[in-house]
């Protein structure tokens, strides 16, 4: 049945979808290639059919090829879908896997392969901690609205920053034993985080 509270999204709407989307698997193809550092803004350009000029209109550096999605409305939109019950961390958890499982599958090895890029190449890792702050200010809010509280409490400020250090754990941890799935390294971290942290 056909969700009718959401908007349709437009042909230009989409246009610009399909062209990020392009300009994200150019990118991570020429990385795979010869490399991110050999890799240039206009090499990525070319190969999208787009001028660099137009590049720039969806990303900002290329770091931000890698380093940003358009997944954060999922997230907060299936965190607040949580049951009211559950407490920050298990809501989170359950968000995370919730809203993955709705990402398509040819768009998921993307996500992997972006995150291995970030965990591997010095100048994408100064760069994702530059955009920590944001990330974890994103959700302080959600964290916040969900329990009825500010998001500049420090309390909820310490859960949202152990949340997203976490994250940043599993995807070091996953980098390194690819062979797992990330979703239960990230499952098991937060787990890990609700029983208090036992070693």
């Amino acid at each position: 049945m056909p969700d009718l509270t959401r908007p349709k999204v437009g042909l230009r709407e989409r246009k610009k979808i399909k062209t990020k989307a392009s300009i994200q698997q150019n990118a991570l193809r020429l990385f795979r290639e010869q490399g991110y550092q050999a890799t240039t803004v206009e090499q990525i350009a070319e190969a999208a059919e787009i001028s660099p000029s137009t590049f720039f209109r969806y990303f900002a550096t290329k770091e931000a090829v890698v380093l940003e999605d358009d997944y954060d409305p999922l997230l907060i939109e299936t965190y607040r879908n949580q049951p009211p019950e559950l407490d920050a961390v298990q809501a989170f958890r359950n968000a995370v896997r919730e809203g993955f499982l709705q990402i398509p599958e040819e768009e998921q090895g993307g996500i992997w392969e972006r995150v291995s890029l970030v965990m591997s190449v010095p100048e994408l890792r100064i760069a994702m901690i530059h955009q920590i702050a944001g990330t974890t200010e994103m959700v302080a809010g959600i964290i916040a609205e969900r329990a009825g509280r500010e998001a500049g409490e420090l309390k909820v400020r310490n859960v949202a920053a152990a949340v997203i250090g976490l994250v940043i754990s599993a995807q070091m941890y996953y980098v390194e034993h690819p062979e797992m799935d990330f979703l239960e390294i990230l499952d098991e971290s937060l787990a890990h985080m609700q029983a208090g942290f036992p070693l």
